[in-house]
């Protein structure tokens, strides 16, 4: 994945194409889809500490040694000496925290972030219950793909599961605005089955990048 933020992980050209996949879909079908980006779901603040606790254990060890002052006494106060530095370092360079997080907490970090970003987004407002939320965490290189109540009443879960797999491939693969196209235009074809669009449709959620 490119090392690039939320605010600029796409391209002005890469905005348009994912607008117009979006657009197509709503011109054909009753679902709102919306897709959001954010630079990452939690600040995985356990994982600062022992990440700095870490870093200052290392860096104070290194000192000992290279003054050959290797007792508890020196030790112990340059662990905490050099603590807050090492947070700070931790904070500017995020992906040291790495090493600290575990697969299932970064699962869950995405999960209820994109959960509370279906709501403060009103999602689950559209007036057939068909909002659809593609949601991309960068620092977890996670994707979380969430469909309104009308939506999972005719889509199983496990459906979601597998364009969400297929569009982090993608991102992984530095293929993102491709795959996402891709994505939405499948979903678009799921949804036709299911859901065509009505007479009385209208535009209810924007079709730009949501940022988080």
């Amino acid at each position: 994945m490119r090392n690039k933020r939320a605010d600029d992980f796409f391209s002005e050209a890469d905005r348009v194409k994912i607008c117009e996949a979006v657009a197509t879909v709503e011109r054909q079908t009753a679902g709102e889809v919306a897709v959001m980006v954010v630079d990452e779901s939690d600040r995985y603040l356990e994982a600062v500490t022992l990440g700095a606790l870490f870093l200052a254990a290392g860096i104070a060890l290194v000192v000992a040694l290279a003054i050959h002052q290797v007792t508890i006494w020196l030790y112990l106060p340059l662990v905490f000496a050099t603590y807050f530095p090492a947070r700070c370092l931790v904070f500017k360079f995020p992906r040291l925290k790495l090493a600290f997080i575990g697969g299932r907490r970064f699962a869950e970090a995405v999960r209820d972030r994109a959960v509370r970003a279906f709501f403060e987004k009103r999602l689950h407002k559209t007036r057939h219950e068909t909002g659809i939320l593609i949601f991309i965490s960068l620092f977890e290189r996670r994707v979380w793909i969430l469909g309104d109540r009308g939506i999972n009443a005719k889509i199983p879960p496990d459906w979601w599961e597998q364009c969400a797999l297929e569009l982090a491939a993608g991102i992984r693969e530095d293929r993102s605005c491709v795959t996402l196209c891709a994505v939405i235009e499948k979903c678009g074809v799921e949804l036709k089955r299911h859901f065509p669009r009505p007479g009385d449709d209208s535009n209810e959620l924007p079709n730009g990048i949501l940022l988080g």
